[in-house]
């Protein structure tokens, strides 16, 4: 089980840094920041195909967007100056609010034996 949320942690990263290359590569025009997009969203499937063997794929796909969407929204903050206004912040929580929620869940269910 463990490996599985290694593997989960793995796509994440490598889905926000495609998503970043993404922004780099000016619309698919520029070739090496393209080429990492490609690799590095190759990566994070394959890493989350890995993942979901041992997490429950609603959890696993369900964690994998929402740290990936607020890790690209954190990251645009701090290296693309985007603004940073009460309402993405109050998202932003709730977003992590929910991942903590799906994470203790399964760790419930999975206690319980379902």
């Amino acid at each position: 089980m463990a490996l599985g949320w290694i593997y989960l942690t793995v796509a994440i990263l490598l889905e926000v840094a495609g998503t970043i290359s993404l922004k780099y590569s000016a619309g698919l025009t520029r070739l090496w920041p393209t080429l990492a997009t490609v690799v590095l969203y190759t990566g994070s499937f394959a890493a989350l195909a890995l993942a979901i063997e041992s997490i429950e794929l609603s959890t696993a796909y369900a964690i994998w967007a929402a740290v990936g969407t607020a890790l690209v929204a954190v990251f645009a903050i701090v290296i693309f100056g985007a603004p940073l206004t009460w309402g993405k912040a109050v998202s932003l929580a709730l977003v992590i609010a929910g991942v903590a929620g799906l994470h203790l869940s399964e760790a419930a269910a999975t206690a319980l034996g379902k």
